[in-house]
């Protein structure tokens, strides 16, 4: 009996380590700032400009 109850401390024990290193990433990950979308390009007109200096 008393090698279950230190099994079930350990597994609770890494449980909660789990838990709050998940909320230590979530905080570092959210306080990064806000979320801009990456710059919207003429895709067309880089890649024409693009194989026109491959091609010349």
């Amino acid at each position: 009996m008393e090698r279950k109850k230190i099994i079930a401390i350990i597994t609770g024990a890494i449980s909660i380590l789990i838990a709050v290193a998940y909320l230590i990433l979530v905080f570092l990950l959210d306080s990064r700032g806000e979320m801009l979308p990456a710059p919207i390009t003429d895709q067309l007109s880089v890649i024409i400009q693009q194989l026109t200096v491959i091609l010349y």
